[in-house]
């Protein structure tokens, strides 16, 4: 089993590799997406920690 787990990762560096190469700011935009989305989640649980305590 550990080589599966092996190769999908492996794959996934390929895949990702070759969207950066391929389409650097479209894989620019998809980071800057995602990095967006934990922000915005990290955000959301503060506030509710906030919330929780006051």
């Amino acid at each position: 089993m550990k080589w599966v787990k092996r190769i999908a990762i492996g794959l996934v560096v390929l895949f990702a590799a070759f969207y950066l190469i391929t389409r650097p700011e479209d894989a620019a935009t998809a980071v800057q997406g995602t990095v967006g989305a934990v922000v915005g989640g990290v955000e959301s649980v503060g506030r509710f920690f906030t919330t929780l305590a006051g």
